[in-house]
């Protein structure tokens, strides 16, 4: 066995591998999705799939990755040459949504023995769809939310089809030859350790978690939270998310036992991410500094009954389920877990990614909007205008985005006492607006509109967010929008989201002023 010292090198050394990984990726990537905003990630497996070490990229990206290693794997595995990738996209073989799509390689040394597998995942901004930017609100089905790629080798053919399907091929061009650059410098740099004892780094892991589970009192800690709607325009109404966790030693169990069944809308989630929720929120409320690997799961078990909304079975459609039922999900994982553990928890953050997709002539655009942190224990504040929770990414610089698409940002400021009241108030969200230069198509999938992030320990809760239209820029038109919807949009109109604060913690009478 290594000891604690060269333990320590091993991980930051393969931990590296991983942070270059999607540095690569960034860098040589075409659209401003990637490239600006990092909404990509990257990890290495070893031979066996089992999660080894990953960069600190996107949650919900990571903790549902070694589930597409494992589809991979599973259906080409026997048959994995050296130079080979594979690619998928498929949200019901280890997939998130459609727009992710994840590239693995295996590594293979001199000798031609397998040292393990290299992958990172990209969201592609337009993969086809009824709806420019492939979560299309009013979708029922998968088959409407665009191209659906299972796990197979990448050739020249597969590209083809790829870019075919596309609205924006030469941007899916590049960002997948990026994609396939990344992963060959990773596997260049992991057969480097061929030799190393990488299965300790595993062990290691579960040896942390299970030490971090014994400090939790025994016991069953239950909490539920809604979802405000399933689908576009509200037709799908709300949906409640329910988890009862228990802990007994070194082992925890969350079961979601009575969580409503899965809709025809799209906001459906597949049991790998809600596994990647459930991990999130656990390292986060036990030791963030527990590595993040497959032995850090080993001693957790998740019940997700099949055909839920939270373990969602084909073909319901599923875009939204990465995006807003995993922040749901870690929601509700967090507040039964600040039962057990309440110095470690704060206060509901913004609960969603408030996912805004616009597309015109020839381009599509994407981007996720923060708002407002949990007020935390230790009198603590949340911070204000910052992506929570499931989703870790950037946003797009306004220089970036007025040169890339025909929009203009009228507006970007947080929004000011939108943080609930407490001991330490919640967070502020951000108010952003952006006019339309020509006519577009519209996609919003929000939540947080009607629910809001709920105070923990005495606090207020965070104030929901808004969605607003204004004709020709016209305030005295303005009109309120659904929290999911499509519209058309025309140059001169001004689309203008508010986004949700976070909630308070701990009592009112003790809360600062507002800023």
């Amino acid at each position: 066995m290594l000891d604690p010292a060269d333990l320590q090198v091993l991980i930051a050394r393969l931990t590296g591998i991983a942070d270059e990984i999607g540095a690569v990726l960034r860098r040589a990537a075409y659209s401003p999705n990637i490239k600006e905003r990092a909404d990509c990630s990257s990890a290495l497996f070893t031979p066996n799939g089992e999660l080894l070490v990953q960069a600190e990229h996107i949650p919900v990206h990571l903790g549902s990755m070694p589930a597409a290693v494992a589809a991979v794997i599973e259906r080409c595995g026997d048959g994995a040459q050296p130079g080979e990738q594979y690619i998928c996209n498929d949200p019901f073989a280890g997939g998130t949504h459609l727009n992710d799509v994840t590239l693995v390689a295996p590594a293979f040394d001199d000798a031609g023995s397998l040292v393990g597998w290299v992958a990172n995942r990209a969201h592609h901004a337009d993969l086809g769809g009824m709806a420019p930017g492939s979560m299309p609100p009013d979708a029922t089905e998968i088959f409407q939310e665009g191209l659906r790629v299972p796990p197979v080798r990448l050739t020249s053919e597969v590209q083809e089809v790829f870019f075919a399907a596309s609205r924006t091929p030469d941007e899916r061009r590049g960002d997948l030859d990026a994609q396939r650059g990344a992963n060959a410098i990773g596997v260049a740099r992991f057969v480097e350790f061929a030799s190393a004892p990488i299965d300790e780094i595993v062990d290691y892991g579960e040896r942390r978690m299970r030490a971090a589970l014994r400090a939790v009192p025994d016991g069953t800690y239950q909490f539920d939270d809604v979802l405000d709607s399933t689908g576009g325009t509200g037709q799908f109404g709300p949906a409640r998310i329910t988890v009862a966790i228990t802990v007994r030693g070194d082992e925890i169990e969350f079961d979601f036992t009575g969580t409503d069944a899965q809709r025809p809308g799209t906001v459906n989630a597949v049991e790998a991410v809600t596994v990647s929720a459930v991990a999130f929120a656990l390292r986060s409320a036990t030791d963030p500094t527990i590595p993040a690997n497959g032995g850090a799961l080993r001693p957790v078990h998740v019940i997700a009954p099949p055909g839920s909304i939270v373990a969602a079975q084909p073909p319901v459609a599923v875009g939204a389920g990465n995006v807003e039922v995993s922040q749901r999900v870690a929601d509700v994982c967090l507040g039964a877990l600040a039962q057990a553990v309440p110095d470690r928890v704060g206060a509901a953050s913004q609960g969603t990614m408030n996912n805004v997709l616009i597309g015109g002539a020839g381009w599509v655009y994407y981007e996720t909007i923060g708002g407002g942190q949990g007020g935390r224990p230790g009198g603590r504040s949340g911070m204000s205008g910052v992506h929570t929770a499931m989703t870790n990414t950037m946003d797009t610089p306004v220089e970036a985005f007025e040169r890339a698409y025909p929009m203009r940002v009228r507006r970007y400021a947080l929004r000011r006492g939108s943080g609930g009241g407490g001991a330490a108030r919640g967070g502020d969200g951000i108010e952003r607006e952006i006019e339309m230069l020509e006519d577009v198509t519209v996609s919003l999938i929000t939540e947080r509109r009607v629910s809001q992030p709920w105070g923990l320990a005495g606090g207020e809760p965070g104030a929901p967010g808004e969605n607003w239209f204004l004709p020709d820029a016209d305030e005295a038109r303005a009109e309120r929008m659904p929290d999911k919807c499509t519209v058309q949009l025309h140059a001169g109109d001004v689309l203008r989201i508010l986004t949700p604060g976070g909630g308070g913690y701990g009592p009112i009478s003790e809360s600062p002023p507002a800023p």
